[in-house]
């Protein structure tokens, strides 16, 4: 079988180079030539473990390509899958398309013989029967079936999750299109991967609202996290009570500085304006969205306060920039609204992040100092902040941290220290969701 995967970014990239491990032929398509070039010479534009050995692995077999030549790509798919980006649309935050259907249009023009178009861009309800239309209006002559097959691919762990995932959701009124997903499907059905097979609308209905869902997990774990501050209680021994019912599940309760990345904001924001525009509006939704935006804002008062209620003049050593541990990823990241508040403040904010500086510096105050490790940014600092969990904080010896640092304030906005080990390095560590 041959796919061809219209967006060489972190979706289209990872899907990409799953399905090529598959032994499917698979050709990547991207408009930016830089980018491609790259590829072919096996740099990896984005971190995503296991990423670059999978893509150089399967490119050096001939299965997997990449090119700016749409046609020359969509030539002989059997399908033809759609990963292009959908940004919040400026003004009213509902899902930008305009990449979506430009990326139909062009594919349409291209074909030469009938094929199934597959979205698996996040997309709003209702964006499949829109594709469809398109996609008749530009070659009335062809069969062109249409499918929805969302992603469900976690930035840091994705390829784990596409060979082994939850489940695969299938969206298609199209018995031909059904064949060939499940035919490309196959290796997960031989391991007993639930398949979904629903209708178009459903299938992006269950995209959006599991995200809402688990965003909804992560700021009601934040808010009981500040209950927690005030009476005295430990949110990691309340997120583990409860997350030991099998109704709840464990995974998402983990107090923080609110959720970021590329898909909880935009994917909340945007279900809100359909509901809206449905006149069903998903209440708990908008409210998960207010809360996670004033959250992030907040955290920067917390380190001000714990400084005493003034940074002016003093260093701040930033842990962390990055949305999550295990990327490059700074969409939507605590850190834009944190470090940009401190530097406000009059802080020196000197940066570590193992895999995001390049990424924050464009979105980041240049007053802002990128340091070479956590020990470099911490050298003379009055005051650390960990903002992201990358497993190499964690390992800090708090003797060592005391050692580099001039002051003795810690604000750990993810946990990752042990507080008895903090305080009696001679910290005044303060942390979330602990007494």
């Amino acid at each position: 079988m041959h796919v061809a995967m219209i967006g060489a970014g972190y979706v289209g990239l990872v899907s990409g180079a799953c399905f090529a491990e598959f032994g499917i032929d698979v050709s990547v398509v991207d408009k930016d030539p830089a980018k491609i070039t790259a590829l072919k010479q096996g740099r990896i534009p984005i971190f995503e473990p296991g990423l670059d050995e999978l893509v150089k692995s399967n490119a050096a077999e001939g299965r997997l390509h990449f090119t700016t030549d749409t046609a020359k790509a969509v030539n002989r798919a059997d399908a033809v899958f759609i990963a292009v980006g959908t940004p919040s649309r400026r003004g009213d935050g509902h899902a930008d398309l305009t990449y979506v259907f430009e990326a139909v249009r062009e594919v349409c023009a291209a074909l030469t013989g009938p094929t199934v178009l597959v979205t698996k861009s996040t997309v709003p309800v209702g964006t499949g029967r829109k594709v469809a239309a398109l996609a008749r209006e530009v070659r009335p002559e062809l069969d062109i079936a249409v499918a929805s097959n969302p992603e469900f691919l976690r930035e840091g762990s994705a390829i784990g999750d596409f060979m082994r995932p939850d489940r695969v959701v299938i969206g298609t009124d199209s018995e031909r299109a059904q064949a060939v997903l499940k035919r490309l499907y196959r290796p997960l059905y031989l391991i007993e991967t639930p398949i979904v097979f629903t209708g178009l609308e459903t299938a992006e209905l269950i995209k959006y609202a599991a995200n809402a869902f688990l965003a909804t997990k992560i700021t009601f774990i934040n808010e009981v996290a500040d209950l927690c501050e005030k009476v005295g209680a430990d949110v990691h021994d309340v997120a583990r009570g409860i997350g030991l019912d099998g109704r709840i599940g464990r995974k998402f309760l983990h107090a923080g500085p609110g959720f970021g990345g590329s898909c909880f904001p935009k994917d909340t924001l945007a279900l809100v304006r359909t509901a809206q525009d449905a006149g069903t509006p998903v209440r708990i939704v908008e409210t998960v969205v207010s809360v996670n935006d004033a959250r992030k804002a907040a955290m920067a008062e917390r380190v001000i306060a714990a400084c005493g209620g003034s940074v002016a003049g003093k260093t701040i050593a930033v842990l962390g920039l990055t949305f999550k541990p295990e990327t490059d990823d700074m969409r939507d990241a605590p850190s834009l609204a944190i470090v940009p508040r401190l530097v406000e403040a009059g802080a020196v904010v000197r940066a570590y992040d193992p895999e995001g500086m390049a990424q924050a510096k464009p979105l980041l105050p240049a007053e802002v100092v990128y340091c070479r490790d956590a020990y470099d940014a911490a050298e003379g600092a009055d005051a650390l902040v960990v903002i992201t969990e990358w497993n190499v904080f964690r390992a800090i010896p708090p003797d060592r941290l005391a050692g580099v640092m001039t002051g003795r304030v810690v604000v750990d906005l993810r946990n990752i220290f042990d507080p008895a080990a903090m305080r009696e390095a001679g910290f005044a560590y303060s942390s979330i969701g602990r007494a």
